[in-house]
């Protein structure tokens, strides 16, 4: 009768948790699941905080939550996963940032976890519990965490620089002269 090996049912419970809560986030903005505005409502939402174009905003969050947390669940690409649900939550963690860190007052602190959770398990690795395991790692090769880390990384610096242009030339007004 084979053991079941601790660390690799942490990852899988870990993996299954976290998956789950991203992947619930992500249909939210969707499909408007669990109460969410869906497509129209976070495309608003996106507008409203500064996010251009904001429907194409709202597909990669909504995308990087549903699909990053659903292939981390499944332990299937998970570095790819970890890394796209990591970037999505930087761009949440951008969004909060003005509210400081605790979840409280609006802050950046339950993105923050959901994101150093996700990159921590995309570079760690589903273990053995996982379809990674099962389709001999095929999606889970130490380039794979590279470029999935080094792309997300560019992806949400790109995204939240492009915001925090936009809010500045918004802020200057039209002239560039803070009127």
């Amino acid at each position: 009768m084979a053991c079941i090996n601790r660390r690799d049912f942490g990852l899988l419970v870990l993996r299954v948790g976290t998956g789950a809560v991203l992947a619930a986030h992500g249909s939210q903005k969707l499909g408007g699941w669990f109460g969410g505005g869906g497509i129209q409502g976070t495309t608003a939402a996106m507008e409203a905080m500064g996010f251009h174009p904001p429907k194409h905003s709202a597909l990669a969050a909504g995308l990087g939550e549903a699909g990053g947390g659903l292939l981390l669940a499944l332990g299937l690409a998970t570095p790819a996963a970890g890394a796209a649900a990591a970037g999505t939550m930087a761009g949440a963690v951008a969004v909060h940032a003005p509210a400081g860190f605790f979840a409280m007052g609006g802050g950046y602190e339950y993105p923050a976890f959901l994101g150093f959770t996700a990159a921590a398990i995309g570079v760690t690795g589903a273990g053995r519990y996982s379809l990674d395991h099962a389709t001999c790692h095929v999606l889970d090769r130490p380039w794979v965490v590279a470029l999935a880390f080094a792309g997300s990384a560019l992806a949400a610096a790109a995204v939240v620089g492009r915001r925090a242009k936009d809010q500045a030339a918004a802020q200057s007004g039209p002239e560039g002269d803070g009127a």
